[in-house]
C-alpha cells in the first residue's frame, strides 16, 4: 500500500462522485414502476402532477407487455445498471491512483429505477463528504436527461460538501478517442464495401430545442464533427449522416430519422455502420432497438452491411475523460462543461444561462 493510500481519509479530502443515469427494470416484474416513475418526471410529460400522474399510470399499464417483451430479448431486465458499475469501479480506481492522499468514492443514482437518487443521497451523506462532483454519464446536456437529474438531487441531498457539477463533455478528448476507435474498428470489419455512418442519437421533440433552448441537438452535432474531423486528421474521410432514433408520441421530433436514414442507405446502395453517439453504456436502445429492430429493418431493405459500433462502456479512454473532467471541476463551484461545451448562450445551459436553467 503506497503513503497515500494509508493516509487517505486522515488528513486527505473524502471526495464523493456521483454518477446519473437513466437507470433501468431488473426484472419483468419491475418494468411497470420503472415506466411509471420515467413518465411520471416533469421533464418527460411538462403537466402538472395531478393530470401527469394519473396519465403516467395509463401509459405504464399499456406500455408494460411491449416494454417487458424487448426486456425478455436481453434476459428480462436491463444491463444498465451493471454496465454502470463497472464504471463507477474503474472511475473510482483511477481516481484514487491519482488523487494521492485523498479518498474517493463514486456513487451510482439512477433517475428512474434502483438505486434511485434519494437511496444514493443518503448514501453519500453517511460517506460524509468534504467535496462533491456531480457527473451525468450524458455527454450532451438535455433537459431531458441530465437537468432532470441534477435538479431532483439539488432537492433530494441534505449532507455535508461543497458541490460542483460537470454539466457537459461533448468534445472531452477521451470520450472522443473511444468513440473514434469504435469507429475506426467497424470500418476495418466492412472492408472494401461502401458504407455511410449513422450517428444515432436519442431524439427530443423539436420543441424542446425552440422553446427550451435546450442544447442537446447542437451539443450531439459537436460529437459529430470531433469524430469526423479525428477521423480526417487520421487520413479517414468518412460518409456520415446524424439520425435520432427512439420517437414516440405525435410531436415533431429531431430528424432524421435512424429509421428514415436506413431508408436512404437503401436507396444510396450503401451498407452501414451505426455508432450510438449520445449513449455510453449498452442498454435497450442498442441492444434491442440498434441491434435487432433495426437490424431487421436493414435486413428487410437490403442494407448490407448492416454493423453497430459498442457503446464506450468502460474503455480506458473514457473512463479516463471521466477523471479528468472530476479533476477539472475540484477547484470550482458551480456547472461547468469539460472541455468544449455550448457554442452560444442557450436558454437551458447551466453553465451559460444558469439562472435561466434553474428557472426552466
Amino acid at each position: 500500500m503506497s503513503e497515500g493510500a494509508a493516509n487517505r481519509g486522515v488528513g486527505g479530502r473524502r471526495i464523493a462522485v456521483v454518477l446519473f443515469n437513466l437507470g433501468g427494470p431488473d426484472d419483468q416484474a419491475t418494468v411497470k414502476p420503472f415506466l411509471f416513475n420515467l413518465f411520471n418526471d416533469p421533464a418527460i410529460i411538462g403537466l402538472p402532477g395531478f393530470a401527469r400522474t394519473p396519465l403516467a399510470r395509463l401509459i405504464s399499464s399499456r406500455r408494460e407487455k411491449t416494454a417487458q417483451a424487448n426486456y425478455a430479448l436481453m434476459g428480462g431486465g436491463s444491463p444498465l445498471l451493471p454496465e454502470t458499475r463497472k464504471q463507477a469501479e474503474a472511475l473510482e480506481s483511477l481516481l484514487n491512483d491519482r488523487l494521492d492522499g485523498d479518498e474517493a468514492r463514486v456513487f451510482i443514482a439512477m433517475r428512474y429505477w434502483r438505486p434511485l437518487t434519494a437511496e444514493t443521497a443518503a448514501d453519500v451523506a453517511v460517506f460524509g463528504p468534504d467535496e462533491i462532483v456531480l457527473l451525468p454519464l450524458y455527454p450532451q446536456f438535455s433537459t431531458t436527461t441530465s437537468q432532470s437529474s441534477l435538479k431532483l438531487w439539488h432537492e433530494t441531498y441534505a449532507g455535508s460538501g461543497r458541490s460542483r457539477t460537470v454539466c457537459c463533455y461533448p468534445q472531452g478528448a477521451g470520450w472522443i478517442e473511444a468513440q473514434v476507435e469504435a469507429v475506426r474498428q467497424k470500418l476495418t470489419e466492412a472492408g472494401d464495401r461502401p458504407v455511410r455512418i449513422l450517428f444515432s442519437a436519442h431524439g427530443i421533440p423539436e420543441s424542446l430545442i425552440e422553446k427550451k433552448g435546450d442544447p442537446y441537438q447542437a451539443q450531439v452535432e459537436a460529437t459529430v464533427e470531433a469524430v469526423v474531423t479525428r477521423l480526417a486528421v487520421e487520413g479517414v474521410g468518412v460518409d456520415h449522416v446524424l439520425c435520432y432514433q427512439s420517437r414516440v408520441g405525435p410531436m415533431k421530433w429531431l430528424g432524421p430519422s435512424t429509421p428514415e436514414a436506413l431508408e436512404q442507405a437503401a436507396r444510396d446502395g450503401v451498407g452501414v455502420v451505426v455508432v450510438p453517439i449520445a449513449f455510453v453504456s449498452e442498454h435497450v436502445e442498442t441492444l434491442v432497438e440498434l441491434d435487432i429492430e433495426y437490424g431487421e429493418l436493414a435486413h428487410r431493405l437490403g442494407v448490407a452491411p448492416y454493423l453497430r459500433a459498442p457503446a464506450v462502456g468502460a474503455e480506458p479512454a473514457f473512463i479516463g475523460v471521466l477523471a479528468d473532467s472530476v479533476a477539472d471541476a475540484l477547484p470550482r463551484t458551480g456547472a461547468a462543461p469539460f472541455g468544449p461545451g455550448c457554442r452560444k448562450a442557450w436558454k437551458a445551459c447551466p453553465h451559460l444561462c444558469p439562472n435561466e436553467a434553474e428557472a426552466a
